[in-house]
């Protein structure tokens, strides 16, 4: 599966993307370092929008960074559409290009780290889904992505 490299410079924001929470990391190109931020909650998909808005506001990312779920071995399962779905619905509302990454394991390795660091048990669930999107966004600095739309044409 080839990997598509984005720019070498500008601001991204990632998203650990999840029907109930969306984890949001933030990160520069140039320095290719990730830095959890946020976890969105809401009743409606309006009102995770509504703060997934806030956050491109404030950070004016230059892309995003979309985890894409599978089973260990790859495969493919209901949260992999609905993720695609996702990031095609943010490149709609914010026309901006969207990267999809592999994301298996990023919860796992988030959950490691967070132990590492002393959060255990119910102070991890909070913080798990940004430092998972945090993953998300260093591997995506690392490897590069495995599928990008632009709103024109997506690749994969």
């Amino acid at each position: 599966m080839p990997n598509f490299f984005g720019p070498t410079q500008g601001g991204c924001l990632a998203f650990d993307f999840g029907e109930t929470r969306i984890g949001v990391a933030q990160g520069d190109c140039s320095i290719a370092i990730a830095h959890p931020i946020i976890t969105i909650t809401g009743n409606s998909n309006d009102e995770k929008f509504a703060k997934i808005e806030q956050q491109i506001k404030e950070w004016q990312p230059e892309m995003l960074v979309v985890g894409l779920p599978t089973h260990t071995d790859g495969t493919e399962h209901e949260l992999t559409q609905l993720a695609r779905k996702f990031g095609r619905r943010l490149n709609g509302r914010f026309r901006l290009p969207v990267y999809w990454v592999d994301e298996r394991l990023s919860s796992v390795y988030a959950e490691e780290l967070l132990r590492e660091s002393g959060v255990r048990g119910r102070k991890q669930k909070p913080m798990l889904d940004q430092v998972a999107a945090q993953a998300i966004l260093q591997s995506f600095f690392e490897g590069g992505a495995v599928e990008y739309f632009n709103g024109r044409e997506e690749y994969s």
